[in-house]
């Protein structure tokens, strides 16, 4: 049986992936501090639930014990966030990862896949963004993410460790909540049930690369049991939509008129983004699956039977 360690398995994307790993028959260990995270997102799951911080050493070497991969996903969250408060965004993203990797380090995981973001790229200078692209971070949270991918790539190569840095695009899907740093999806059909207008900023010609989270818990076990697999990979569907689109696939899946209102454009907002998923594709086989007309409806129908 494999053993595997998800840190943050209780957030959106994590237990989406403790999900998949219970159907793949692993033994696996949830690493949480439950301050985003939610243990309703596990309890249907057979899996050792432990309470912790990455940030305590000592918490995360005892929890990476007698396991093969880790999936570490616990991150301070959001560009905006970080512009708040970036001593504590490094804190978590680079102290964190850190002892994150020391503990694998001591512990001998054969692999760590690490959740990073396209934040990294800052501003789009070609579409679509392959991981070429040249990387000049436009906030607190992106450098923190890209300087734990290179602590992650460095230990991988000192300690021989394979280490995987998988830089997520737009996610969505279920167990996926809303917050004011949100994506776009969840902030919307919140508003929507709630019968209130959502916005859109500029013409709703901008465009976006959405992925499901069941494509991104795959691509992270993908990567894990890809025996060899080491460095940096896009993952995101490989198309994209307008928001004015995005709206109306909504609208689909409502029996209502959705009220929409257009406000100025917001500076500093990317205009459009699409990924090139290529380099994943060929080095372990990641072809999403996820339309999203069918994403959207599994996501706004698992909001509706949880009423």
């Amino acid at each position: 049986m494999k053993n595997a360690l998800v840190i943050g398995g209780c957030g959106f994307i994590g237990s989406n992936i403790v999900r998949k790993l219970n159907e793949k028959g692993y033994k696996v260990k949830v690493f949480d501090n439950l301050s985003t995270g939610r243990l309703d997102n596990i309890k249907a799951y057979n899996i050792e639930f432990i309470e912790g911080d990455i940030i305590k050493k000592d918490e995360i070497i005892q929890a990476a014990k007698d396991v093969d991969f880790i999936f570490h996903l616990a991150a301070n969250i959001g560009n905006i966030k970080s512009l708040n408060d970036p001593f504590f965004d490094s804190t978590v993203n680079i102290l964190g990862t850190l002892n994150v990797l020391e503990a694998s380090r001591i512990n001998g995981a054969r692999k760590i896949v690490y959740s990073s973001s396209a934040a990294i790229y800052g501003e789009l200078q070609y579409q679509p963004i392959n991981e070429m692209h040249p990387i000049e971070p436009e906030s607190p949270y992106g450098v923190s993410k890209l300087a734990a991918e290179k602590h992650c790539l460095w230990f991988g190569r000192h300690y021989n460790i394979e280490t995987v840095c998988l830089r997520y695009f737009n996610v969505y899907g279920i167990k996926q909540l809303t917050d004011e740093y949100g994506n776009v999806i969840p902030k919307w059909v919140d508003l929507i049930l709630r019968h209130k207008p959502i916005k859109i900023y500029g013409d709703g010609m901008q465009t976006r690369d959405f992925v499901n989270v069941s494509d991104v818990a795959d691509a992270n076990i993908l990567a894990a049991e890809k025996k060899g697999l080491v460095g940096v990979f896009n993952i995101s569907s490989g198309e994209s939509i307008t928001i004015n689109e995005l709206a109306k696939k909504i609208q689909q899946h409502f029996d209502y008129k959705i009220e929409i209102l257009y406000e100025n454009f917001r500076s500093g907002e990317v205009k459009h983004c699409k990924a090139n998923i290529a380099k994943a594709s060929k080095a372990f086989d990641f072809h999403p699956m996820i339309k999203i007309e069918d994403g959207l409806k599994e996501y706004i129908e698992s909001l509706n039977s949880s009423k």
